[in-house]
């Protein structure tokens, strides 16, 4: 049976050898055995391991998350590929809809072309668009969603694209710090991150942002969007704002 040294997995898993150092210590994920000097070694069961954990964290899970998955007693490897499986096809036809908002960015920058409402909500279906303005308009008023949707445009596509992909780099480090309690300056810090983002579409007073995080976990349509992060991830967040509004939308800097 073929062995692997900590640098050859690393090597060959396309990892730093500190991570695979970090998955020991925090048991995610063990070597196989150790030679008398302490050397790790990995055999196939820890190399089909991996696999599944690079798998989970492309999906954007904590490591907190994968290791509750893995080392469930209910884990089956075959049902796990069969369900990264799917999930790769449905992120083919994510990528497909991103090539064409590509392509339609590159012809308002070639064309001078000006998006259009179903441009801004890219990826949704006409139901789940349809969905967040008639929310929008409901909780804030119609000239608050045109206002909005007005600030989008005068982004551009491309710059639209970036400001989408901030927001999840946003949402995957407020996952990442789920561990913490919501008071702690850390995940205060990306709470005020959040605060920022959310000011880029339309001006966030303090009783705003605190509704703003009541519904994430009072409508379900927005728990969902926050939970596929991790789950109680809306929960998290909620409580993390209200936090946040309490210190005066600031994060004190001496923390």
């Amino acid at each position: 049976m073929s062995k692997y040294s900590v640098k050859e997995l690393a090597e060959l898993a396309g990892v730093s050898v500190r991570t695979l150092h970090h998955y020991d210590q925090i048991d995610l994920l063990k070597p196989s055995y150790r030679s008398e000097k302490g050397y790790r070694f990995y055999e196939r069961k820890e190399l089909l391991l991996l696999q599944q954990i690079l798998f989970y964290r492309k999906l954007g899970l904590t490591l907190a998350d994968i290791d509750a998955i893995i080392n469930d007693s209910s884990f089956n490897l075959i049902n796990a590929l069969e369900s990264h499986k799917k999930n790769l096809k449905k992120e083919l036809g994510d990528l497909k809809r991103l090539i064409k908002t590509i392509n339609n960015t590159l012809n308002e920058l070639k064309n001078n072309e000006i998006m259009k409402d179903h441009e801004i909500y890219e990826g949704f279906t006409t139901d789940e668009m349809k969905s967040i303005r008639e929310e929008v308009t409901d909780r804030w008023g119609e000239e608050q969603l045109l206002a909005t949707e007005e600030r989008i445009r005068k982004m551009g596509k491309e710059g639209w694209e970036n400001t989408k992909q901030k927001g999840e780099e946003i949402n995957k480090l407020l996952a990442d710090v789920m561990h913490l309690p919501p008071e702690h300056i850390n995940v205060q810090k990306a709470i005020q991150l959040h605060f920022t983002y959310m000011n880029l579409f339309y001006e966030v007073s303090k009783e705003r942002y605190s509704a703003l995080g009541k519904m994430y976990v009072d409508d379900k349509r927005f728990t969902a969007t926050y939970d596929k992060y991790s789950l109680g991830l809306a929960s998290f967040i909620n409580e993390a704002i209200q936090i946040f509004c309490q210190n005066n939308l600031q994060v004190n800097s001496k923390l």
